[in-house]
């Protein structure tokens, strides 16, 4: 027989093979699930609300003292005696809420992690992950050449930055010194290499997807934009809205799936965010559908209390932190509304404008299925200036740009108003909008005026 009269008989069986794979229901392909399971109570945690320190830092501690935040059971760490009898049913633990007090457990037996739910300490378990049947690996470009310095003749952000009246605290030497940052993203892109990113103040870096990255570096470019509208500091060609403050750079976006994990991912971020000391979050991530028709939110859920990652956010201002999210832009879709967590409660929820202050149309509209006034306010999003991946200015659109324009303007003001409560700063923002007299569900409060906020506490306080 030839060569080529033995591999076609090769070929007919392997043609047969796939046929049967694709039709019959007896074959069942290997697949991998996660599931979240909710805890009833913190029994055997082994910390304690009068030892702190065991558990949050110094500065966190200190963020509550400041703010008159008392500690309370949400605080405490998950019970080490649950998470260990939920290991020993061999499932793999690869994330945690304490305040949510829940775990997210991974797994290829899709019985075995529903049998958690027998366990005597569990409240409820619900499967937020079903690995899709092909998963695309993200590919980071290859560099083969050195990225460039900034250069040009104008300020390429002072539209952005004075359309919030945001200039005048610099000048008046409030750019974020003394504040701390997170961004919660899904990656930032060759920030290790760019060089007005490399000289960012940046405190650190974790990975909380799963699972997780080799290098968060050469994930996603997005997130490395949204921390140039906030952190790049180079004067008279881009300054950022907070560009003396330091930052966290957390990844909790799996850029290549979208499912409920990622709400879990989210608020192991936060949570990590919080214990840090962090005053200020900057998350430019929405969702409103998943992968799993199944697991997408109806409209009537869109109330800050329904879906995980809504109630995390909620409590972010009872933690002394001030979350800043975008709005989504699904302003020209068929969803049209804001995505969670933008439904959360206090919460600075951020649309997006034109230079001539007309909302984009993409920007997602409110209110919350509650009837709170949503987006809270606005800020550059169509065209804003940014670093992209080539290390270069560009304009981009989105509410994730407008977001971190507001975030690092809140640090800029927290640090002109070191007293004030993060609830307090977030109820400033919102008075101080052009809109705030007759808010409505596209514009929210308006644009805010943060030279506006500071001259009127200013003259409160006597000029103090």
């Amino acid at each position: 027989m030839t060569v080529k009269g033995k591999i076609w008989p090769l070929i007919r069986i392997f043609a047969l093979f796939v046929v049967l794979l694709s039709m019959s229901p007896c074959i069942i392909l290997a697949r991998n699930y996660m599931m979240r399971v909710s805890l009833f109570d913190k029994q055997g945690c082994g910390y304690s609300l009068e030892m702190p320190e065991a558990f949050l830092s110094q500065r966190a501690i200190e963020r509550r003292i400041r703010q008159r935040l008392q500690l309370d059971s949400t605080d405490l760490p998950l019970s080490k005696l649950y998470l260990d009898k939920i290991a020993a049913r061999g499932v793999r633990i690869v994330s945690q809420s304490k305040w949510n007090n829940s775990v997210l457990v991974f797994g290829d037996s899709l019985a075995l992690l529903k049998s958690l739910g027998d366990l005597s300490f569990v409240r409820n378990i619900e499967l937020v992950y079903i690995e899709p049947d092909s998963l695309k690996e993200f590919e980071c470009p290859r560099r083969t050449v050195a990225f460039p310095e900034l250069d040009g003749t104008d300020d390429a952000t002072a539209l952005q930055l004075h359309q919030i009246h945001l200039d005048q605290l610099h000048q008046a030497g409030f750019r974020g010194k003394g504040m701390m940052v997170a961004v919660l993203d899904g990656g930032f892109q060759y920030a290790d290499h760019i060089p007005a990113l490399k000289r960012i103040n940046k405190i650190g870096e974790r990975d909380f997807v799963f699972p997780p990255s080799h290098n968060i570096y050469r994930e996603h470019s997005h997130g490395m934009k949204v921390l140039s509208v906030m952190a790049v500091n180079e004067k008279n060609l881009f300054e950022g809205s907070a560009p003396e403050a330091d930052y966290w750079l957390l990844r909790c976006e799996q850029t290549q799936t979208e499912s409920r994990s990622e709400e879990d991912f989210w608020a192991a971020a936060a949570e990590f965010a919080d214990s840090v000391g962090v005053d200020v979050i900057n998350s430019s991530l929405g969702y409103s559908e998943y992968d799993d028709d199944e697991q997408k939110y109806p409209y009537r859920q869109l109330d800050g209390h329904s879906m995980m990652i809504s109630r995390m956010a909620s409590m972010l201002a009872q933690k002394g932190i001030v979350l800043v999210c975008s709005a989504g832009n699904s302003g020209d879709d068929s969803w049209k509304k804001i995505t969670i967590p933008a439904d959360a409660e206090d919460v600075l929820t951020v649309g997006a404008v034109t230079s001539d202050g007309i909302n984009t149309v993409f920007s997602s509209v409110g209110p919350t299925a509650d009837g709170r006034v949503k987006p809270d306010v606005m800020a550059l999003g169509g065209y804003c200036s940014v670093i992209n991946a080539d290390g270069e200015i560009a304009q981009q659109n989105g509410t994730s740009f407008a977001s971190p324009l507001i975030a690092g303007a809140v640090a800029c003001l927290w640090q002109a108003l070191p007293d004030k409560t993060a609830c307090e700063l977030i109820e400033l923002v919102r008075q101080s909008g052009d809109r705030y007299q007759w808010p409505d569900n596209i514009y929210g409060y308006g644009i805010p005026d943060f030279a506006k906020i500071l001259e009127k506490e200013k003259s409160v306080n006597g000029n103090k």
